[in-house]
Formats: C-alpha cells, structure tokens, sequence
C-alpha cells in the first residue's frame, strides 16, 4: 500500500508520519467500465479518489431522469456522503472507462481525525485543496463543510 499512497497526489503535503496513520485506511479498488461505483441512496461508506480512468456522477430527480452532473478524471475525489456524514449518497458514478480508485472509510476517516486533530486539519486540508479549483472560495466553503461533518 505504501506505493500506491505515493500515487494520489492529493495527499502529497502529508508528512510521512501522517500518511503512515492513513494508509490502513485506503483500499485500492478496481472497477470495469459500465460498473456502478456507488449507488444514489446506498448507504455512504467510502471517499472514492480516481487514480486512473473516468467517472460520471449522476443525480436522479424523484419525479424525472437521471442527470449528469459532472465526470471526475484522475486525481478527482466522489462520494463526499461517506466523509461528512451522511447517511446515504446523493448521486450515482458509474465507471466511464475501467478504473482504479483509492477509497478510504469515511467512519474510519472521522476516527482518525478526532483521534489526531492534527493530522485531522492536514487531511482536510488535503482534500478541500483537491476540488477548490473547481469553484471560487471553495477551499473555505469545502473545509467548513468537512469539519462540520466530523463534529
């Protein structure tokens, strides 16, 4: 697990030491293209980051069709539901092009922060800096939103 750690970027700023307390909790994990990743109200258990391949994350309304509402391409970060503390997912990804991805245990994940507040804030840090460029202010908006789920 130690290399496939090195291979997601978004965690390059942790120090050894830090990334030594996380890597019992990701888990490599490979899916075929057509696959679904998770399911829109499956419970929410993990943070997917795509290490290789596509994913198209999807909304269904309850009164229409599905909706595409973003792909996220390597280096990209789904299912959010499982770090913040939902119960349940939003949306649905399915597997665009076959896919390695890295999931990490979102009960796990809060453990750890609580546990190691430091390391906790750094993690945050990591992953509100993996989809800020997406939108403005959203390092500020995303890590409030993350540490409000670890409450």
């Amino acid at each position: 697990m130690g290399i496939f750690i090195r291979r997601l970027p978004v965690f390059a700023d942790l120090r050894a030491e830090q990334l030594e307390l996380l890597k019992p909790l990701i888990e490599a994990v490979h899916y075929a293209a057509g696959d679904f990743v998770i399911q829109q109200n499956s419970p929410a258990e993990h943070l997917y980051i795509v290490v290789e391949g596509r994913v198209q994350i999807s909304y269904k309304p309850y009164d229409g069709a599905p909706i595409t509402v973003s792909h996220v391409e390597p280096g990209g970060l789904f299912g959010w539901s499982a770090v913040i503390g939902s119960a349940r997912y939003t949306s649905t990804a399915i597997a665009i092009e076959p896919l390695e991805a890295a999931r990490i245990h979102g009960d796990m994940l809060r453990t750890l922060i609580a546990k190691d507040p430091e390391t906790g804030r750094d993690i945050l840090t990591c992953l509100a800096n993996a989809v800020s460029t997406r939108w403005k202010d959203a390092h500020t908006q995303v890590k409030s939103i993350l540490e409000s789920g670890m409450k």
